[in-house]
């Protein structure tokens, strides 16, 4: 597998003074998306620092030749499919080319530096045609959280330590961060009722995730053995699976989750590649009772399987932003923590046959520790509503209300103190469905 190259080298110094020592996008993250302007249609560009790269001007100069220069020349529309589906040398090439474009003393600087765009003129817009959404439930922590309010007396159930648990989600209804979210309607069954009733969730909650974009696709009826997944994984972003709690729990048995989660999933609007990640890579966290599948073991994901993201999770309610106050953190996590890795998760999903697509979704399913402070949800962080929390403005919570905004983020850190940014997805939940043309809340935060 890849290992660290000249583009992770944390010396690497940029011509654009904003990209130097930045807190989510220096010269080694290179994240890609997808942004249009008031007079630009959707287009592919890169984030470095304060700007973006519009790889469309980029790609009239011919700047980069071979790998690299054909990678290129499939950034010029208003996806990043037709890029992530090449083999990931060409993703690899192309991230070295542009890494040098970067680097002070560049021949290309003049070049580069008249497609840049300032990331305050642009609107993000989802990064790739998204054809299909699975979720996982990768956290034994939040699966044992969970089980314990459910089923105190069996809280894992026995399938789970022996594959990575999903299901098919809503690919259809996956929104970039900044969309308004609104409160779901739905039938829900009351305490001490026999009959349930419809009307708007009072559990809505959300779910700090890690989203899983698959690069090159794999053909039907060919199950993708454990060192071949890393070959078709493509980067990562935020996520976050907003859940009704109330609906959830009335319609689950005996098929899963179905309208208490299809209403709305949020991601943050930049893909970090999977090339930026390498240093990141980590064992994956030991359990002693886990039992060995060999389909989905292998060497290197033995030793290197995992990923360091850090995620955290805020919240700003409507009187914290009418006080000018700032969002106050709910948890912190990591996805080294994850049960299952993302190798894992790409095998298991193909072992019957089923083919994977450039541009599909994986959701990690909500990422909690081993600690309570942890946890990922509402739902786990309140005891499933029990345990009101009190935020530092003395207002109260068990789930989410109308007016409140939620934030995701994640980044890596090196032992040195390099950073790089997964970005922020963020939502504020509204009262009622407006029907379609929803429109942004606030802008968006990258």
């Amino acid at each position: 597998m890849a290992q660290p190259d000249e583009t992770h080298d944390e010396a690497l110094f940029s011509w654009l003074k904003s990209a130097n020592q930045h807190p989510d996008f220096p010269i080694q993250n290179l994240p890609m998306g997808v942004f249009k302007t008031r007079d630009l249609p959707p287009r592919c560009g890169v984030a470095i620092g304060d700007e973006i790269i519009d790889l469309a001007k980029l790609a009239t100069s011919s700047p980069f030749d071979g790998l690299a220069g054909e990678a290129l020349s499939t950034l010029t529309g208003k996806t990043l499919n037709p890029f992530i589906q090449l083999p990931r040398s060409y993703s690899a090439a192309f991230r070295l080319a542009l890494s040098r474009s970067l680097r002070a003393g560049s021949r290309l600087e003049a070049i580069v530096r008249e497609t840049l765009i300032s990331k305050h003129d642009v609107e993000m817009c989802l990064p790739c045609s998204i054809g299909d959404y699975t979720d996982f439930y990768t956290s034994i922590h939040h699966a044992t959280a969970v089980g314990k309010l459910f089923r105190p007396d069996n809280p894992l159930l026995p399938n789970y330590k022996w594959l990575p648990i999903g299901y098919h989600g809503r690919a259809s209804s996956v929104v970039v961060s900044g969309q308004q979210v609104y409160r779901p309607n739905g039938q829900v069954l009351r305490p001490n009722s026999n009959e349930p009733v419809m009307l708007p969730s009072e559990k809505l909650d959300y779910e700090a995730e890690l989203g899983i974009f698959i690069g090159c696709p794999s053909p039907q009826f060919s199950p993708l053995e454990i060192e071949q997944a890393e070959k078709h994984f493509f980067g990562v972003c935020m996520l976050n699976d907003w859940s009704a709690r109330d609906i959830q729990a009335w319609e689950y048995q005996p098929l899963g989750p179905f309208l208490s989660k299809n209403f709305v999933t949020s991601i943050s609007p930049w893909i970090v590649t999977a090339e930026a990640l390498i240093p990141f890579r980590v064992q994956p966290t030991k359990y002693s009772d886990r039992p060995y599948v060999a389909a989905l073991n292998s060497p290197f994901n033995t030793s290197n399987g995992g990923l360091d993201i850090q995620m955290r999770v805020s919240l700003r309610t409507a009187q914290m932003k009418a006080s000018n106050e700032a969002p106050v953190t709910l948890s912190k996590t990591s996805f080294k923590h994850a049960y299952w890795t993302v190798a894992q998760m790409i095998s298991h999903h193909t072992t019957t046959g089923c083919n994977l697509n450039a541009g599909d979704l994986f959701g990690s399913g909500t990422q909690s520790g081993p600690e309570p402070e942890e946890a990922g949800s509402l739902l786990e962080l309140t005891e499933g509503g029990k345990k009101p929390l009190t935020l530092p403005n003395g207002e109260q919570r068990t789930f989410l209300e109308d007016g409140d905004e939620i934030i995701l983020s994640g980044f890596c850190i090196s032992s040195s103190g390099l950073r790089i940014g997964i970005g922020n997805v963020s939502g504020q939940i509204a009262s009622t469905t407006p029907g379609p043309g929803a429109p942004m809340f606030s802008g968006q935060s990258l």
